[in-house]
């Protein structure tokens, strides 16, 4: 950190002409070294400019004195908060030392010194001024770090305030309140057996998906890939599906199994708004019913099919067993943008954890070195702010915006104006953006379906350059590639009972949600955790 940086952080004012005359006193207080400034009458005014920014208590008279006793949470967040006064109070006398050794530096050189200087003696008065400003620098750093920590320790504390707030909550929902005493005590310990643990074991053989998190909307195809005398074939849950257009134009979706020999009826062709099987040439509408048997007589033969729905671009299916919900979501762009690519991608690791890496941005500047994230900084603490009950919020330091959209849906909004550079502290402040949508289709336990749609709000003109979509699915395959790697690795060593949420932190916030959401739907909560009815 240099001077000039350090004042400019501070709107402080950095004078290069010739200084008055300053004395340096030092002192050691508290194991700190302590400068006392003393001059004529224009050092007086030349601080008055800034002294306000300097002129703060030594906040260490204050400190509640708690060494070897236990502290509530309000008392831990007490003495969090003393430790970034502190912070602040050292960082300040820092970067005041280090402004006055600058003044010193620049009467040392001072062409009118050399009057009544000799070489040497400048030298010397230089080489001690250096010493100093060497050690001052250290400071800084030692100050750095202190702040590091501290921010360490505040976001540890939030962790733990929040986890106290709702086991508050938990407790004032289960408690039933008594006036005798001794039922108020079994009232307690029946509470605090029948909390929920706040842990995740995510390990061993990925188990046969629950049948209650199939009674959702997904997402399976773009329309821009289903026309009308085409297929398209998936998996989801580990069953295969195909869909098509109807006579009516509007899309079917049936089990991709002949119900004759069991044949794929992906293989064959559209005819009329009927899949045709390619071995004997049985067709089926998009209810699954078998309309047309050549060379024999016609039987009363259907095969499944689901509610399939397209709206806004996309088609939807409802592979669960309980009547489908009434309104399909909504997961188009933010208004002014543009889409840009719609991709559809088949990765070999099970949706979950695919989810577990597209919630969590702090991985970025290890694992993306070479695509979006080249160049980025490692931040000294990363968070994702978000409302206590919610599944969306944003990350710091990053202008990035994100939201777990159940069932299997992220989105985010980049705020970046070419690749390596961030811009702005929030979304807002950045003048270009990017949206991204990532469906994680649980295809089957080892396999996901990646659909992925990515916006601009700017550069329209990308649009109509031809073959543009490579250019797109080549570079999101890139990034892709630099996750399946680590992902996959992950993936052998839990089916292999490791644990893969072992030690959540703070940043991994949004993913612990998701699991603890997940293991809600399966377990058959009737009120979902972080819904916006909460």
């Amino acid at each position: 950190m240099t001077v000039v940086a350090t004042a400019a952080a501070l709107s402080l004012p950095i004078y290069i002409s010739k200084s008055p005359k300053l004395n340096f006193r030092k002192s050691v207080k508290g194991g700190f070294r302590v400068f006392a400034v003393f001059g004529d009458e224009g050092a007086i005014e030349r601080k008055s400019g800034w002294e306000t920014l300097f002129d703060v208590e030594d906040p260490r008279t204050k400190v509640p004195q708690c060494k070897g006793k236990f502290l509530d949470v309000n008392q831990a967040l007490e003495v969090a908060r003393y430790d970034i006064q502190y912070c602040d109070w050292r960082a300040r006398q820092d970067v005041l030392t280090i402004m006055l050794l600058h003044e010193k530096v620049v009467e040392v050189l001072n062409p009118l010194a050399r009057d009544y200087k000799s070489i040497g003696t400048m030298k010397k008065e230089l080489a001690g001024l250096q010493d100093e400003l060497a050690e001052a620098h250290r400071q800084v750093h030692i100050s750095e770090a202190r702040v590091a920590t501290a921010l360490d320790k505040l976001a540890y504390m939030e962790e733990l305030v929040h986890d106290r707030l709702l086991q508050d909550r938990n407790t004032a929902e289960l408690d039933t309140p008594s006036t005798s005493p001794g039922t108020s005590t079994q009232s307690h310990d029946s509470v605090n057996r029948r909390s929920p643990k706040k842990s995740l074991n995510v390990s061993g053989p990925t188990q046969p998906y629950h049948p209650r998190l199939k009674n959702f909307w997904y997402p399976v195809a773009f329309s821009s890939d289903l026309k009308d005398d085409t297929m398209v074939p998936f998996d989801c849950f580990e069953e295969p599906w195909v869909l098509f257009r109807g006579k009516d134009g509007n899309p079917g979706c049936i089990r991709n199994t002949c119900a004759h020999r069991a044949c794929p009826l992906h293989l064959g062709s559209v005819n009329d708004g009927r899949v045709q099987c390619p071995y004997h040439g049985w067709e089926y509408s998009t209810d699954g019913k078998c309309e047309k048997m050549p060379s024999t007589r016609l039987q009363n033969v259907k095969i499944k099919s689901l509610p399939c729905f397209e709206k806004e671009g996309m088609i939807w299916v409802w592979p669960g067993n309980d009547p489908p919900a009434a309104n399909l979501p909504s997961l188009q762009p933010p208004p002014g943008f543009q889409i840009h690519a719609e991709l559809v991608i088949e990765i070999p690791v099970e949706h979950g954890l695919l989810l577990d890496n597209l919630l969590d941005l702090a991985h970025a500047p290890f694992t993306h070195t070479s695509t979006f994230a080249k160049g980025w900084s490692v931040p000294s603490l990363v968070k994702f702010l978000t409302p206590a009950s919610g599944l969306q919020g944003y990350w710091d330091p990053y202008p990035i915006d994100m939201e777990f959209r159940p069932p299997c849906m992220v989105l985010s909004t980049i705020g970046i104006s070419k690749p390596g550079k961030l811009e702005g502290q929030t979304t807002r402040e950045c003048s270009t953006h990017l949206h991204q949508l990532h469906v994680c289709l649980p295809s089957t336990r080892q396999k996901t379906r990646l659909l992925y749609r990515m916006s601009l709000d700017f550069a329209p003109v990308l649009k109509n350059i031809p073959f543009m979509h490579y250019l797109w699915r080549h570079f999101a395959e890139q990034v892709l590639n630099e996750d399946l790697r680590l992902v996959i690795g992950q993936q052998e060593r839990m089916l292999n009972g490791a644990n893969i949420w072992n030690m959540p932190v703070s940043y991994d916030k949004l993913g612990v949600r998701y699991r603890l959401w997940r293991n809600a739907v399966e377990e058959g909560a009737k009120q979902l955790p972080f819904s916006k009815s909460n």
